[in-house]
């Protein structure tokens, strides 16, 4: 059957109309790919006590009104027990109602470092919003204040704003987003994995922050050719 021009011009706006459904249904901060990325750990915080997948380093982690609150934690972090893989996408909120920012979390650490003097040494890559005296956000690798961490001065935390944080990770490369923009990102040459390389932590120095509806999935490797 042969169609008319006005025939075939009304099924390619209904196939583009479908395609831009598609794209805006479900909108994600990891590439697309045929493999359906699969969900590790989620956790909404929304019981009496933390869960057991949970392991504090030290005092200042505790649930309040359906999310998690941490204070005063003087970079002892709140590790997750739950092995991660290299290529893994980590969504939450968070927001404080201090002045101060600083909020802070930690990816492929080793699950149970902490500060154990004023100088502590993370195991893996350190994020910070808002540090310094909400001066500054920095990605780091192993230590935050290292000469080539990656930095930026233009955004301040700005309190009880409620933020939507995602990190994804696929080999050597780790982009950082904040609301759905890019806010910081890295390539390392040489990436933390494997054994001692495993794990995420909640993070934290003196100011109370609060973090809510984790969401921690897998994806699926990409070749050399397109890192």
């Amino acid at each position: 059957m042969r169609w008319s021009r006005r025939r075939r011009r009304a099924a390619a706006l209904v196939l583009s109309g479908l395609s831009g459904a598609a794209c805006t249904e479900r909108p994600r901060t990891y590439s697309t790919s045929a493999e359906t990325p699969r969900l590790i750990y989620e956790d909404d915080f929304s019981g009496d006590q933390l869960s057991r997948r949970w392991r504090p380093s030290g005092p200042g982690a505790s649930l309040q009104d359906g999310h998690l609150q941490v204070e005063g934690l003087k970079n002892h972090p709140l590790w997750l027990e739950v092995n991660l893989p290299t290529d893994v996408s980590i969504e939450f909120d968070a927001w404080t109602s201090r002045d101060e920012g600083d909020i802070k979390f930690e990816l492929a650490g080793d699950g149970q470092s902490y500060a154990t003097t004023a100088n502590y040494k993370p195991t893996g890559y350190v994020f910070v919003f808002g540090g310094w005296n909400n001066s500054r956000s920095v990605l780091a690798r192993l230590d935050e204040h290292d000469p080539e961490r990656i930095t930026r001065t233009d955004r301040r935390v700005v309190p009880d704003k409620r933020y939507r944080m995602a990190i994804s990770r696929r080999g050597a490369n780790i982009v950082w987003m904040v609301d759905g923009a890019v806010h910081l990102r890295m390539r390392d040459g040489d990436p933390l994995t494997g054994d001692g390389h495993e794990h995420f932590a909640f993070g934290g120095w003196d100011s109370a922050v609060n973090f809510d509806n984790l969401r921690i999935v897998r994806l699926s490797p990409i070749s050399e050719e397109s890192q």
